[in-house]
């Protein structure tokens, strides 16, 4: 009979603590022992997440327990290390961190806590082992996954992309942009050329060709220009990068890199967002002009790039089936 994984989530009032609670209620290895939020505690899980009525009677709680065997962070950049400063959890109890605090090399310790980049199709082996777990952001997610077979072959060297993302990719938090009457009909390019998910992007890419990126300069090679899009979940991503190798060996490569992952698929068709809303898959495809090649990665934002991905290392970390709790329903139409 296989283990039962207890687990205390901080942050379960916002998105992706609402889609992580969504996951472990219905996980058939794990028992959530509290969900603690601050501003919600007494109240009934459910009364904030309406969709969990007859899913869950648990109560948000102001209280921590250390009786878990892994807590989840789900709280915003620059609170993960605050609580974790102000809040000691023992290093009997894995941490998996869905901020952006321990991401970077240079960020990743924390007393004596070290964190493991969490995107298992790049760090599988070392996440196994792992004591805590920085998971990757969702743009950082969508994109590596699109480059890491060119990266294993060095073929890497200036990268345009863009990518579009859906409204709760900005959080519960109000702001002008978020609002129905802003998002609806409307896209917008913010952060150009500046996301804060680049350092981690080529940190990436670099594991696996080191080269990439040292220019004279120190100019960053990977130009990226996100979107704002008329749609709630979901994220579309297209990288151009300049490859000789014929489009039916660019494709074996990848079939050959993700044939062992089972959440990154490599398709012979166009790809769509449909595809992976509500999912924890990567879908892939390419594209070839010339000497142009295009790779086109989606994912759904709060799964595959947050609190899925999190589970699957969750996963991976407890000796559990990879997949297990994840199996889950497009929604396709």
């Amino acid at each position: 009979m296989a283990q039962t994984v207890k687990a205390g989530i901080i942050g379960g009032a916002g998105y992706t603590g609402g889609e992580l609670i969504r996951l472990l209620v219905n996980h058939p290895n794990v028992e959530i022992s509290f969900i603690h939020s601050r501003s919600n505690a007494g109240q009934p899980v459910s009364a904030v997440h309406q969709d969990l009525v007859g899913e869950t009677d648990l109560h948000f709680t102001g209280e921590l327990s250390q009786a878990i065997d892994v807590l989840f962070l789900c709280v915003g950049h620059g609170e993960a290390k605050k609580f974790l400063e102000a809040n000691p959890v023992a290093d009997s109890i894995k941490i998996i961190d869905l901020s952006q605090d321990f991401r970077l090399a240079l960020n990743a310790k924390l007393g004596t806590k070290d964190f493991t980049y969490g995107l298992p199709e790049l760090n599988r082996e070392a996440i196994r082992t792992a004591g805590n777990i920085a998971n990757p952001g969702c743009f950082a997610t969508a994109i590596q996954l699109g480059l890491l077979p060119l990266a294993q072959e060095g073929l890497l060297d200036e990268i345009s992309t863009t990518g579009i993302t859906g409204s709760t990719g900005a959080g519960q938090g109000l702001a002008a942009t978020s609002h129905f009457s802003w998002r609806a009909n409307n896209i917008q390019a913010y952060k150009t050329l500046t996301h804060q998910h680049l350092k981690e992007i080529t940190q990436s890419l670099r594991q696996l060709q080191p080269s990439y990126g040292n220019t004279p300069d120190n100019e960053e090679v990977l130009n990226f220009i996100p979107w704002r899009g008329d749609f709630t979940r979901g994220i579309f991503i297209s990288s151009l990068i300049t490859c000789k190798w014929p489009l039916e060996q660019v494709l074996d490569l990848y079939k050959s890199f993700y044939q062992d992952h089972p959440f990154t698929h490599v398709s012979d068709d166009a790809v769509f967002l449909k595809q992976v809303v509500n999912t924890n898959k990567c879908v892939i495809s390419l594209e070839k002009v010339g000497t142009k090649l295009v790779v086109h990665s989606a994912i759904d934002n709060l799964l595959k790039g947050a609190s899925g991905q999190a589970v699957q290392n969750m996963n991976l970390m407890m000796g559990l089936d990879e997949c297990a709790g994840l199996k889950l329903k497009a929604n396709y139409f």
